[in-house]
Parts: structure tokens; C-alpha cells; sequence
């Protein structure tokens, strides 16, 4: 072969290998339908995941710190306040510890307790009890009125939160299993129960009952951010993440294979 000839084989090869990475026709328009379905699945996330979440409607329990009010490690019926801490209890619809509502009302002692003389033996914890709005309120409940109330009893000196609340607010409402469940009669009834909370409207409805036990108000808060099967409303993001892989994995299947073919 001249050399000539020899260059012309070797162009031409290379000319063919070029055209053989590329696709064309039924796999590169099934490639297409593939990206664009990958690219509505991602979106599918991003849209329909956030909107709705599960969260529990109770009665939230926070102590006084530096600043200000923290969301209680314990429950109400195991923390034990020394003189001159105050305790909080909150009405509303929480999705987590993060995101639940504190007391409108200071944690501030001084203020509270200030008609109260020390006596020995004894220590003084303020008490803030907030009710809540009308939001928050079960379906045909509305908070008493005046909604934030303050007390600061006199105790001994082992005594719990849960006196402390005892002495302030009556009468309180437990379950079977010492669920903490109202303050002051409020709400009558329910307890903890886990509502479909929507990221833009607020509270959307009641889906069973869960209850939240005074010995760790938290507890509530934290199973929801776990997310229970199916209170969203939407696609499971689990289920949409795996869509998205098989489109991808079915993409890249077509790819290898037009490639060994060429």
C-alpha cells in the first residue's frame, strides 16, 4: 500500500471511529426522554417534599437558661427547679424541638416572684403558662382567656416541675400511661394527637392521636421529624430518589451498550 493509501485507511478510521461515538437516531431521543424524565423527578423533590409535614399538637415544656427559654432535656414530672428558675409550658403544633413555640412570656423571675418572700426550707419557681392561639386550638376549642398566665408557688425543696405547675394551674389532665394531656382544663380533650402541618398554611387536620408523656414533652416533636408513613400528602422522597437512579442507571446502561456495538 503507498503511503498515500496508507494515510487514507488511517483518516478514514479515525473518521469512522468519530462517527461511531456519536449517537444518533432512537438511542440519543431515548437518551432525551430519559434526562428530561430525570430532570421532572428532581423538581418532583424540591416541590412536593417540604409542603406538608407531621407534627403533634401538645403541650411543650421549656426552663429558664441565659437566654432565656430552652426546650426541656426532661419532663416536667422528673426536672427538679432550684429557687429562682422559672418553668414554661406551651400550647401549639410543633413539627420538632427546633421549630416549637416558646412561652410569649419572659422567663423573668424576679418579676414574677417579686411579692414572694423566701422561706427557708423552701424554694420559689416561677411559673408561665402560655395557652396558645386560636390556630393552634383543637377543632371546636378556643384558649382560655387571659392566654399567658404566671404564678410563682411556694414549694419544698424537692418538689418537681410538675408541682410547681400543679400549684399554679388546676385542673390538670393526664392519660392512662401519665401523659400530660391539659393545663386548666384546656384542651378538654385529645391528647397530643398528630396533625399534617403545610409549610405555607399552617396546621391542615387531625390524623390520629399520639401521645406525649410528661416525663419527656419532647418525645412528640422528635418522632415527627422522623417522618410516620404517609402524613405528608405527597410523593415519598425516598421513592422519587429512587426513580431518579433507575433513570439515570438506564441512561448510562444505553450509553455502554451503543459503545461496545461501535
Amino acid at each position: 500500500m503507498t503511503r498515500a493509501g496508507a494515510a487514507g485507511a488511517a483518516g478514514a478510521g479515525a473518521g469512522a471511529t468519530r462517527t461511531g461515538a456519536t449517537l444518533t437516531g432512537a438511542p440519543r431521543a431515548l437518551l432525551t426522554v430519559l434526562a428530561a424524565g430525570l430532570l421532572a423527578l428532581v423538581s418532583a423533590i424540591a416541590v412536593a417534599a417540604p409542603a406538608q409535614a407531621a407534627g403533634y399538637r401538645y403541650w411543650a415544656f421549656w426552663e429558664s437558661g441565659e437566654n432565656g427559654w430552652g426546650f426541656a432535656t426532661q419532663g416536667p414530672a422528673t426536672s427538679r427547679p432550684v429557687d429562682g428558675d422559672s418553668v414554661g409550658f406551651r400550647f401549639a403544633v410543633s413539627a420538632n424541638s427546633a421549630a416549637a413555640a416558646k412561652p410569649s412570656t419572659a422567663p423573668d423571675f424576679r418579676a414574677i416572684c417579686s411579692g414572694v418572700a423566701e422561706k427557708a426550707g423552701a424554694k420559689r419557681v416561677a411559673v408561665v403558662i402560655d395557652f396558645g392561639t386560636g390556630q393552634d386550638a383543637p377543632s371546636g376549642e378556643r384558649p382560655p382567656s387571659p392566654r399567658v398566665r404566671v404564678g410563682c408557688p411556694v414549694l419544698r425543696e424537692d418538689a418537681s416541675a410538675a408541682e410547681a405547675l400543679a400549684e399554679v394551674a388546676k385542673p390538670l389532665r393526664y392519660d392512662a400511661n401519665a401523659m400530660l394531656c391539659g393545663i386548666a382544663g384546656y384542651p378538654a380533650k385529645g391528647c397530643g394527637e398528630q396533625v399534617a402541618v403545610n409549610a405555607e398554611k399552617g396546621v391542615k387536620g387531625a390524623k390520629g392521636e399520639k401521645g406525649v408523656k410528661a416525663e419527656n414533652a419532647g418525645d412528640a416533636a422528635k418522632s415527627s421529624a422522623a417522618g410516620d408513613g404517609g402524613s405528608s400528602g405527597g410523593p415519598s422522597v425516598g421513592v422519587v430518589a429512587g426513580g431518579a437512579a433507575v433513570l439515570a442507571l438506564g441512561a448510562a446502561g444505553v450509553w455502554q451498550a451503543r459503545r461496545r456495538r461501535d
